[in-house]
């Protein structure tokens, strides 16, 4: 799937196809780009990254990679030892100077309940500590020919839906019809019914047994 790909199926449902164009490729572009981005903070499940991510040595406090929407678990330190995740108010309460350990190779992580890009590290990391983590990432800005990492291919009709929302709500025209938000709509409601499907497929309860999802 690439952006080219859907803006080729966007121009139809807007009758852009023809010249002169209303819209250039680049701002076909512009609008692909920016529906992946809200695409990531509808959905950030569809966006995510499992790799190396940095440390700041000497400090509990960490703070996720730049282009991180929010933390989703830390595993490990990289090639070493598992990371096993606590709760801070409960660390906080049993061992109230667990900040002042000297810094090492830490065994827990702990989630900052008010902010999805900032976590603690216990013991506090020494020098050079990677871990390995799985966080949402937001999309990068993509070529009109280049692959899109994520979400997969199955969400390119709602990739279209969402484009073409854009192009229609520049269009007096037809936000007065009601044909953008019926385009957005459609982009807000796939995303939400593919949601609801995982109660089918990734359920135990649920399985695949037609008796139990019908």
């Amino acid at each position: 799937m690439t952006p080219a790909e859907i803006i080729a199926e966007a121009r139809k449902l807007i009758n852009d196809t023809s010249a002169p164009q209303r819209y250039s490729d680049n701002d076909m572009l512009g609008f692909v780009n920016q529906i992946l981005k809200r695409t990531a903070m509808f959905r950030p499940d569809l966006f995510l990254f499992m790799g190396d991510v940095a440390t700041t040595p000497n400090t509990s406090v960490q703070s996720m990679p730049a282009d991180s929407i929010r933390l989703v678990d830390i595993f490990g330190v990289k090639d070493g030892n598992a990371i096993t995740e606590v709760d801070r108010e409960t660390f906080d309460q049993t061992y109230p100077g667990w900040r002042n350990e000297p810094a090492g190779t830490p065994v827990n992580f702990m989630r900052h309940v008010r902010n999805s890009n900032t976590y603690f590290l216990y013991p506090r990391p020494a020098s050079g500590v990677t871990l390995l983590a799985e966080y949402a990432k937001v999309p990068t800005d993509y070529g009109l020919s280049d692959s899109i990492e994520a979400p997969i291919d199955a969400y390119f009709p709602t990739l279209v839906d969402g484009v073409v929302y854009l192009a229609e709500s520049i269009d007096d025209e037809h936000v007065n019809s009601g044909r953008a938000k019926l385009f957005f709509d459609t982009f807000t409601q796939g995303l939400g019914l593919s949601l609801q499907s995982r109660d089918i497929t990734d359920s135990e309860d649920a399985g695949l047994d037609p008796k139990k999802v019908s």
